[in-house]
């Protein structure tokens, strides 16, 4: 492992917990041995530079990627092509980008730089490096170089356009949740809320423990057979299958808008993608962090217990957080009536509120999903009746563009994170089972749920309306960004390589197929999404 001298954060006092006295100094600038401190800092100065320099081209290469998907967006709109939806398109631009960054630039070694071994076991988080009586602090970002000396640089710069996962979390998924919350078309929401609740809670517990369960089949077969090249347990398999019960049919959403289909099935699957995102992201940290006796890896069935109770608390803290920030939000713009003079200052506090909701949650150690999420369906419903017309149309543009640019930026950087993320572990048997697994962990949801619900409902969901249902479970956001939020171990990465084939998979393939099988299942289309009744087969 690497620390990067590139990555200075300044001079700090020396810290007994992180000071270690016998490593060698890995940071010779300039002239070696050189006590200039003011040559010392031109030379700072200098890397500094170049390194905002570095990631001003790198942060240019996602804004052009944008511009290049939204001018073809254009393009397959002007010529009603459905085929492939932006999504898709977004991915494939970020796969060309990655194959040239991968394969096509090498970055010249910088003869200023000079890098020493050091051997250390175990690779701390943060180090303190002695150099001529000044401390310098270091912080791991991760693993510079596996190989040669050569490949140090054009290691470093796969490492860099490889974003920080919080970023994902904190700033491109906040927008997203709260644009679908705000925007849900509300009286086709409740009517069929049963449903949507069997779905997203039942439906997402049954498929994550189908997939765990399937996927432990799989890699004890791996161990038997000498296929796996590291730990994988029980608990690993259960985190995989919570994450990819997380769908995420941006794609299939969009063209059934378009096509204007049945309000029944777009607010059935519209409402289970929504709320079963929040369950996974429940449902992953709980599995993820299971400490019960022993072994920190074993799940019994007094951690099921335990854990089902920490979900519930999570789910209803976060979802009672959200509702009180969307009602404080409306009681802001109901008192301050003079605020409606100033729709800017009355957007920008609007905004503003709604992302602190999400950190909130996060900061009070629940999901930021569920509480911004809850957050927008309550300030739809009261916040924005009290706003003035400029502030309403202002925020409706604000977060439905802000909804658009992340999502095309997300799925723009899971093709570029195929090629410029440094410790994929892509095996043909995990990725086979995990496919198959995930195709049974859908039916186990749809099918035997739908059976159940058509007991109580006064409008059954038709077999057709089933089968699309599975079809359109496709993986997305949300899956990409658990999956990469921890890739520290053998499991994790085997995990993340195999969730990005999934999300390739059901994006090009069923998002692609979803115009040819609502025809081949005669699904209404052209449906008014006013009427009171739809029709449901």
């Amino acid at each position: 492992m690497g620390f990067t001298p590139r990555r200075y954060l300044g001079v700090k006092p020396p810290s007994p917990t992180l000071l270690l006295p016998f490593l060698l100094p890995v940071l010779l600038v300039g002239g070696q041995g050189d006590g200039n401190a003011a040559m010392d800092n031109v030379v700072t100065e200098r890397m500094a530079e170049e390194s905002h320099r570095q990631d001003s081209a790198y942060l240019l290469i996602f804004i052009m990627l944008l511009t290049l998907t939204i001018l073809t967006i254009w393009l397959f709109k002007h010529r009603r092509f459905r085929f492939l939806h932006e999504t898709g398109l977004a991915m494939i631009y970020g796969l060309l980008v990655g194959v040239i960054l991968r394969f096509g630039i090498h970055v010249p070694q910088s003869t200023s730089d000079v890098v020493l071994e050091c051997a250390v076991n175990a690779s701390p988080a943060t180090l303190l490096v002695n150099v001529s009586g000044r401390f310098y602090e270091y912080t791991l970002k991760g693993e510079v170089s596996r190989g040669k000396d050569h490949q140090v640089q054009d290691d470093e710069m796969l490492r860099k356009v490889t974003f920080d996962p919080e970023v994902f979390f904190n700033i491109l998924l906040p927008p997203i949740i709260f644009h679908a919350g705000y925007s849900l078309k509300r009286r086709h929401f409740f009517r069929n809320i049963g449903s949507i609740l069997t779905y997203a809670f039942m439906g997402t517990v049954i498929s994550c423990f189908v997939i765990g369960l399937l996927m432990y089949g799989v890699v004890s077969f791996m161990k038997v057979v000498g296929q796996l090249g590291g730990d994988f347990f029980f608990t690993d398999c259960l985190f995989f299958g919570a994450i990819v019960s997380a769908t995420d049919p941006v794609t299939v959403l969009a063209i059934f808008n378009e096509l204007k289909v049945d309000v029944d099935l777009y607010a059935l699957l519209f409402g289970e993608s929504v709320l079963n995102d929040a369950v996974a992201i429940v449902l992953s940290s709980i599995v993820a962090y299971q400490p019960t006796g022993d072994n920190s890896h074993s799940f019994e069935a007094m951690a099921v217990l335990k854990s089902f109770g920490i979900f519930l608390g999570v789910f209803s803290g976060s979802f009672a957080l959200g509702m009180a920030t969307g009602v404080m939000t409306a009681l802001i713009s109901f008192y301050f009536t003079k605020l409606r003079d100033f729709p800017l200052l009355e957007t920008g506090l609007f905004f503003l509120m709604s992302w602190s909701t999400f950190l909130l949650a996060e900061a009070c150690g629940m999901t930021g999903v569920v509480a911004v999420l809850f957050c927008g369906m309550t300030q739809a419903h009261y916040t924005y009746n009290n706003l003035s017309r400029d502030s309403q149309d202002r925020t409706k543009q604000l977060f439905e563009l802000l909804n658009f640019l992340a999502e095309n930026f997300i799925f723009s950087y899971m093709g570029l994170t195929l090629f410029s993320f440094q410790s994929h572990v892509f095996n043909p048997m995990f990725i086979i089972g995990a496919f198959l697994a995930v195709f049974l962990g859908r039916a186990a949801n749809i099918y035997p749920l739908s059976f159940l619900l058509n007991l109580g409902r006064r409008n059954k969901i038709g077999m057709n309306f089933q089968h699309v249902m599975m079809f359109a479970g496709l993986r997305g956001a949300m899956t990409f960004a658990l999956s990469i939020r921890d890739t520290a171990t053998y499991a994790r990465q085997m995990m993340f390589s195999t969730t990005l084939l999934i999300v390739f998979f059901t994006v090009w393939i069923c998002g692609g197929g979803t115009t040819p099988m609502l025809s081949f299942m005669s699904i209404p289309v052209g449906v008014d999404s006013d009427q009171e009744h739809s029709v449901s087969n």
